[in-house]
């Protein structure tokens, strides 16, 4: 039994290898054309082509050179503060991810970086099952492997989700404050990051408690840093309040992980 489900395991290893290597991005291609429409938006393409009840898509890619520097700056602080530091995979807030869940006994923190994010929206699906991550977890080290931050940002900026239909920064500028991306303000910003973590329920349209207290976080630490890059102005991270909105320190008091 334990040598026919070592040749069933090797088997399986070595077909996912195989389907790996005939589905391989072009990473050259992705590297510098038009940003691809999300494996994400067609699920909710055809989602509403059964319901159409759902609100119209949204989406209209534009080039990083379009999204403010305050917006980008938000979006790290919020989802990836170690993001010019690691190269696809923050083993520092997946530890401290883990110490967490344990002591709160359920998975309570994820620790996936923009980069892992990026891959998930544009490749996969939101499947949690352990063959999707590690897919996930290969096209991250492709991607990091083959392109620029700055595009691994302009993809992820194009392809995040921000609300029922609403996929990308200048959609989600559109569809909340009837302004491009280009011209949002400083608290409009801190707005749409903080959409990111759950856009169906928290957003600019919502606002709900957990959306406002963590919009008034991340506008908080723009403001306080106003010049600074994203990785420099990561400087805390959320502690419990009485809000209930708690995640734990780091060490070195930078804001790890997503939330």
């Amino acid at each position: 039994m334990l040598r026919w489900s070592l040749r069933l395991a090797l088997v399986a290893v070595v077909a996912d290898l195989f389907y790996l290597t005939l589905t391989w991005p072009d990473w050259k291609a992705l590297a510098i054309g038009p940003v691809p429409k999300s494996s994400f938006i067609e699920e909710y393409q055809s989602r509403r082509a059964r319901d159409r009840s759902l609100p119209r898509l949204r989406w209209s890619p534009v080039p990083l050179a379009n999204v403010p520097k305050t917006l980008i700056r938000a979006v790290i602080l919020a989802e990836d503060a170690r993001f010019y530091e690691h190269g696809g995979f923050d083993l520092i807030a997946f530890k401290e991810a883990m110490n967490y869940n344990l002591a709160e006994g359920r998975f309570a923190l994820g620790a996936s970086t923009i980069s892992q994010q990026t891959v998930k929206n544009i490749f996969l699906n939101p499947s949690r099952n352990p063959v999707r991550k590690w897919h996930e977890l290969v096209l991250t080290w492709g991607m990091e492997s083959n392109l620029k931050k700055s595009r691994i940002l302009e993809l992820y900026l194009n392809v995040a989700e921000f609300g029922t239909g609403i996929y990308g920064a200048q959609a989600a500028a559109l569809a909340y404050f009837d302004v491009p991306v280009s011209r949002i303000s400083v608290e409009q910003a801190a707005a749409l990051a903080a959409t990111l973590p759950s856009p169906e329920i928290n957003n600019p349209a919502t606002r709900t408690n957990a959306f406002t207290r963590r919009e008034n976080k991340i506008l908080n630490r723009l403001l306080r840093y106003p010049g600074e890059a994203a990785d420099a102005i990561a400087v805390e991270f959320w502690h419990p309040d009485a809000s209930g909105d708690s995640r734990p320190s780091s060490t070195d008091g930078s804001r790890t992980g997503t939330w």
